[in-house]
């Protein structure tokens, strides 16, 4: 298992470095800031909300219910399948938010239109590390 928490922290930060590549290539690959519908904006910031909210029910039905389960059964290797799974889905989901922010930028957008959704995916990203299932 602390292999699996391990390579989970490997895949952690080489995500959180890509968020600020996203935001760096941003800057570089992105148009100039221009006056952009701003019902563009309010699709990106609706749907990450919504991702959010998935990312915290696959974190609950992923990874804690699997973590409960490694804690009576710590060598159940289905079971730590689905736990790291869960983290990676998580993970992905993470991801994607910062995607929101770059695909933004690319469209138009400013970098300070596109900074919360950079935030948003690295704060997740950050908070969310791999915790061993122990009992409490």
């Amino acid at each position: 298992m602390r292999g699996t928490a391990k390579t989970l922290r490997t895949v952690q930060w080489a995500l959180l470095g890509s968020i600020f590549l996203y935001a760096v290539a941003g800057e570089f690959l992105g148009v100039r800031a221009r006056n952009l519908d701003p019902s563009i904006s309010y699709v990106f910031t609706t749907a990450a909300v919504a991702l959010v909210g998935v990312i915290f029910v696959v974190r609950r039905t992923m990874v804690f219910r699997s973590a409960e389960s490694l804690v009576a059964h710590p060598d159940n290797a289905v079971t730590l399948h689905q736990w790291k799974s869960g983290y990676i889905a998580s993970y992905t989901l993470c991801e994607l938010l910062a995607l929101f922010g770059f695909t933004l930028r690319c469209m138009g957008c400013s970098f300070q239109q596109s900074l919360p959704f950079y935030i948003g995916a690295f704060a997740l990203l950050s908070f969310f590390g791999p915790k061993i299932p122990v009992s409490s």
